[in-house]
């Protein structure tokens, strides 16, 4: 039984490193509360000539979570410094979905 919930703790951890310690090269699932998960493609903003700082340095206030509210989808933070529908989509379909 102590392996076992050993075994837990280890996967959990490594579960959670995966997240903190995401890279350019990296797609990560977020809650996304009701309106399905959001998918983050580092790949796809790397490609773009985008490096981890640029978000999480310049404009998210914690570099190891992604905390966005309701409100922050019409104001000028977070993911919505960019995704304003005018530098780039901000079309919920494209970030939330059902998986």
């Amino acid at each position: 039984m102590r392996n076992g919930i050993t075994c837990v703790i280890i996967l959990a951890v490594g579960a959670l490193g995966s997240v903190v310690f995401a890279t350019s090269d990296k797609a990560l699932l977020y809650g996304g509360a009701g309106q399905g998960r959001v998918i983050f493609d580092g790949r796809l903003h790397a490609s773009r000539g985008l490096v981890c700082k640029d978000c999480h340095s310049d404009i998210f206030e914690t570099k190891k979570k992604a905390l966005i509210t309701m409100d922050d989808h019409f104001r000028p933070v977070a993911c919505f410094t960019c995704h304003d529908g005018s530098k780039v989509f901000n079309d919920c379909e494209k970030c939330h979905r059902k998986f």
